[in-house]
């Protein structure tokens, strides 16, 4: 195919011509700029390690026990050099308040003092083995509670028990019915066993990974979340979400500037929620617990 040139070039000539006027446009006109949205806010902000934990009493409460032979005992060796060696990294945080797992009748602060003068030294709880003993190390003057009831049993309070009831049966994480139940099944039976094998500094930083957390927080999200149309899902949501929720708001509570540095030790569950509440408020820093050392400087 042959192109008329006579036609093209006048074309090519205006095109030109009209990219140069684009070019001489005037400085000064509105131009239309589309500004991170964290411009918006200010840039210091409260930075927060969350130091998710497995309960290292073995209370059996949760939903997935550890069996007797992966069961190990901070008290003794070699998990007590492992102990110090975790609390010793954790110091690096340098925080200025420390948040634990315990609801206010628990008397955190009470026992705290009685630590400090040397009592509970002997009790493997991480509340004691890790909050309190990096309170003590770095002279803070208390410890906060910051667990919460969920809304869940306010409800039972001022609702029907009898349709309370209704809601809560076949409620307890052991659906056989969505097979994604078996696959988490199998990850926490081989992940209880690795506390054993493994030093306690590398656990923590293995199950506070981003990767953990994510996988950690949709567990709550199969099975037994499937029950009914939204029978499952309302439960999450009064219950375990709902505590989170509260434990969020009494950490903001505590919270009294940009300038703080807050470590809170919590069941690793709730860790995985406080990472997405944490990550999302413009109040606070979440602090990666595996890069800790990027955090200190």
């Amino acid at each position: 195919m042959r192109f008329n040139l006579t036609i093209l070039l006048p074309v090519v000539l205006l095109s030109v011509a009209c990219g140069k006027v684009r070019d001489q446009e005037p400085e000064n006109q509105e131009q239309i700029l589309l500004k991170p949205m964290s411009t918006y806010f200010p840039e210091e902000r409260a930075k927060v390690l969350v130091v998710g934990s497995f309960h290292f009493n073995y209370p059996g409460l949760d939903a997935m026990k550890a069996a007797e032979e992966d069961k190990i005992d901070v008290l003794k060796e070699p998990k007590k050099s492992e102990v110090t060696e975790l609390v010793e990294y954790l110091k690096k945080f340098n925080p200025n308040m420390i948040a634990i797992e315990a609801h206010p009748k628990w008397e955190a602060g009470r026992k705290f003092m009685e630590y400090r003068d040397g009592d509970h030294r002997d009790k493997r709880d991480e509340r004691y083995q890790l909050g309190m003993r990096i309170a003590n190390e770095l002279d803070l003057d208390t410890i906060f509670s910051v667990d919460a009831v969920p809304f869940s049993e306010d409800l039972e309070q001022v609702v029907d028990s009898a349709y309370m009831k209704a809601l809560w049966e076949d409620f307890d994480f052991q659906s056989d019915a969505d097979p994604y139940s078996d696959i988490y099944r199998t990850w926490f039976e081989e992940e209880s066993k690795l506390v054993s094998k493994v030093p306690l500094l590398e656990y923590f930083k293995y199950m506070n990974s981003r990767e953990s957390h994510e996988y950690g927080y949709g567990a709550y999200l199969i099975g037994d979340f499937k029950l009914g149309e939204y029978r499952g899902a309302d439960l999450i949501s009064f219950w375990w979400y709902n505590r989170n929720l509260r434990i969020f708001r009494n950490l903001q509570r505590i919270t009294e500037g940009p300038e703080d540095r807050i470590l809170v030790v919590i069941g690793n569950g709730h860790a995985a929620i406080l990472r997405q509440l944490f990550e999302m408020s413009p109040e606070y820093e979440f602090i990666e617990l595996g890069n800790l050392e990027d955090a200190t400087e």
